[in-house]
């Protein structure tokens, strides 16, 4: 489950780990209520006023600004809130911004008046090659990783941690050390890093990101932004987490697939896929590709697959208006096939018809059973036998129609 920053923070602050004081905000006025808030906390005469969505780049696409003065939170807020804020991230649809967080400005002068911060970048998540955490950093923090990786690998550190003894101390030490702290900062980034492993191992996170973490003109260490994604998986464990879900931020296709327990991921091509089986959906979504296609779609129906979530699943394929022809590839296992074929023709019937080309290639159990299932119904399908043949037929399909 992914979480807002300033969700991310709560979670972040209850394990100890130093962040700006903020507050969330769904209006204007709400944010110049923040932004008081935070002044009577802190002292600060300025503020960040950043969008909340489930997306990195916000700075660059405009919804990050300082505001020095509440009208300025005010004027930030107007603008952002209702904004569909487009990054490198969210596509070129961008995504409708709801709420701002309002939070203390933390590049602020030391006692001499100099503003002497440095930005890192630090992330936590599973090595899965070692069965270890990796903790990934650098001393050049504010920019994408990606970047730092291709132009200076050199300056990006890792450091793997046995899952069975947790972050040792000379790990943080080195982690510090290799930044270039000393003095105070060393000492507190130590204190920050172990905070936040333990928070990466108490959340049950799978990933944890801090982009920047500052190192502030008095020498405090603050995770100045944070993305966070919490293991499903691990959820149950964390009742409390499960008010940090926000269906606006999914895709409306991913969620309504979730009610009927479908692992379906949305993608941006033309044919739909439905396959019981990860790997074999995997390897569909390869062989139309390799014919020439482009998969709009993983969707795997599973193992425990009725008529009912089959049906659910081909009508959520087809309410994609870029989807013109569908791949139905099933090897009858734990699934057998006439299942499939039954929850075809329910969806079918319940749709009135099909108004795109359907292509299935069904073996294993009750696979004949299913074809005649399907026949008796007057399904208008192609029928494959290999999945070569399958998406070769796929894309003679899209030929013929000019798709």
């Amino acid at each position: 489950m992914n979480l807002h920053e300033y969700q991310a923070k709560e979670i972040l602050k209850s394990f100890g780990v130093p962040v700006p004081v903020g507050y969330v905000a769904f209006n204007a006025d709400e944010a110049v209520e923040a932004a008081k808030k935070v002044q009577q906390e802190t002292g600060t005469d300025t503020w960040a006023v950043k969008a909340q969505i489930h997306a990195g780049g916000r700075g660059k696409g405009g919804g990050v600004k300082i505001a020095k003065s509440l009208d300025e939170v005010r004027k930030y807020a107007e603008q952002i809130i209702g904004m569909t804020l487009v990054t490198h991230q969210t596509g070129p649809e961008g995504k409708l911004v709801r709420k701002v967080l309002v939070e203390q400005g933390i590049y602020y002068p030391n006692e001499q008046g100099e503003v002497d911060v440095k930005e890192f970048y630090l992330s936590i998540l599973l090595n899965r090659a070692t069965g270890r955490n990796l903790i990934m950093y650098s001393p050049q923090g504010g920019m994408d990783i990606e970047a730092v990786a291709e132009q200076t690998p050199e300056l990006i550190f890792k450091e793997e941690v046995d899952p069975a003894v947790g972050l040792l101390p000379f790990q943080a030490r080195r982690i510090a050390f290799n930044l270039g702290l000393s003095g105070t900062a060393f000492k507190n980034f130590v204190k920050f890093v172990t905070a936040l492993y333990k928070a990466y191992e108490g959340a049950d996170a799978s990933l944890l990101e801090i982009n920047p973490v500052l190192k502030a003109s008095d020498d405090k260490i603050f995770a100045a932004d944070a993305k966070v994604k919490l293991d499903d998986d691990a959820l149950f464990r964390h009742p409390q987490y499960q008010e940090y879900h926000d269906p606006t931020e999914e895709d409306p296709y991913e969620l309504e697939a979730s009610k009927f327990g479908l692992n379906f991921v949305k993608l941006d091509g033309n044919v739909g896929c439905m396959v019981n089986g990860a790997g074999l959906a995997m390897a569909t979504m390869d062989m139309i590709k390799l014919s020439g296609g482009n998969p709009a779609n993983f969707l795997d129906v599973g193992g425990k697959a009725t008529p009912e979530t089959v049906k659910a699943g081909l009508e959520i394929i087809l309410k994609d208006p870029n989807v013109k022809a569908v791949l139905i590839n099933i090897f009858g296992g734990i699934v057998r096939a006439d299942r499939i074929a039954n929850g075809v023709v329910a969806a079918y019937k319940e749709l009135g018809q099909i108004n795109v080309p359907l292509v299935i290639r069904l073996k294993g159990t009750n696979s004949e059973l299913a074809r005649q299932i399907l026949a008796d119904n007057n399904i208008p399908a192609k029928y494959a036998d290999s999945l070569q043949e399958a998406a070769v037929m796929v894309q003679d399909t899209l030929k013929e129609i000019g798709a």
